[in-house]
């Protein structure tokens, strides 16, 4: 398998990785917001946009890679 051919498996891969650490760190500013202050939680949920604003534009890049050409 050429080198070329690997590319948009390891960019879904990555961004598998992104969604799932995403969601533990949700978790965790969900268990911070009960346990340590709003303000934190609030804090991480802001730095998570980030991954929101950014995850379609991964999606619709990954679809066009690995489309059939």
């Amino acid at each position: 398998m050429p080198n070329s051919d690997l590319l948009p498996s390891l960019l879904f891969k990555l961004n598998g990785n992104q969604l799932a650490l995403e969601a533990a760190i949700m978790e965790l500013s969900n268990w911070g917001e009960q346990q340590v202050s709003a303000d934190v939680a609030d804090n991480v949920r802001g730095a998570l946009e980030a991954i929101d604003k950014n995850e379609e534009f991964i999606k619709m890049t990954l679809a066009v890679m690995m489309a059939p050409e």
